[in-house]
């Protein structure tokens, strides 16, 4: 059967950050739905809520698992909400796990000077945006730009969902998956500071850091990123 993909956003984007990934999969001839959590995108007036954040990544991968088996891929925060999604000790219809750019604990300081910073750009009388949009100008190629911010900016659930993640038991989660697990970094990506002890816990799972690139590695390595899908649709196709 075919692999089926579910694609999961991160913090403050939408399910428009995977456009390069979804044409790349169709062109393949893999099915693919990318979600937007409650919040972001098309549910923008939403009120963010882990449990409807979780309950949003498990009706597309039951979905999905009725086509075929289903390769659950994730960014940032849709990794660890991801993480603890098929970790959970009941049994989802995951096949294999990609969890890119979220190999960070988000609790204690690091969390709270996270939204800190959030708070602080969101401060500014444009919320920021003129800086963002000088350093995504200045780092993703032109034809995956637009993508990241296509489905509009959730500044107002940024910190009702980075708070949520604080509850995350992320090492139990990471020690019942038993399938094929990869972690995907970018070289200067931020979050790439417990990456070996995520690897470590995870029983299952490779570690590989893409050179060059930022926390954005979907948008600014989309070639790269996509051969890291084929790489783990194959592996599920052979298994």
């Amino acid at each position: 059967m075919t692999v089926e993909v579910v694609l999961v956003h991160g913090i403050r984007t939408s399910a428009t950050m995977w456009r390069a990934q979804v044409d790349y999969l169709r062109a393949r001839g893999n099915g693919v739905v990318a979600v937007d959590l409650p919040g972001h995108g098309s549910r923008m007036s939403e009120e963010f809520t882990l449990e409807e954040a979780l309950a949003t990544i498990d009706r597309a991968v039951h979905d999905a698992a009725t086509r075929g088996p289903v390769l659950l891929a994730s960014h940032s925060m849709g990794g660890l909400l991801s993480i603890e999604y098929v970790g959970r000790e009941e049994s989802s219809p995951v096949a294999g796990f990609i969890a890119a750019s979220c190999t960070a604990i988000p609790r204690g300081l690091g969390l709270s000077t996270y939204r800190t910073l959030a708070r602080g750009f969101d401060s500014l009388p444009d919320r920021g945006m003129w800086l963002t949009d000088r350093v995504l100008d200045r780092t993703l190629p032109p034809h995956t730009r637009a993508d990241f911010g296509a489905g509009g900016y959730a500044f107002d659930t940024q910190d009702a969902a980075l708070r949520s993640l604080s509850v995350l038991n992320l090492f139990e989660s990471l020690g019942r998956i038993s399938m094929p697990l990869w972690f995907i970094n970018g070289q200067y990506d931020q979050l790439r500071v417990n990456e070996r002890l995520f690897a470590k816990v995870a029983p299952h799972s490779e570690l590989v850091v893409v050179p060059r690139t930022s926390h954005l590695v979907t948008a600014m390595r989309p070639n790269v990123f996509n051969a890291l899908l084929n790489l783990a649709i194959t592996t599920l196709e052979q298994t």
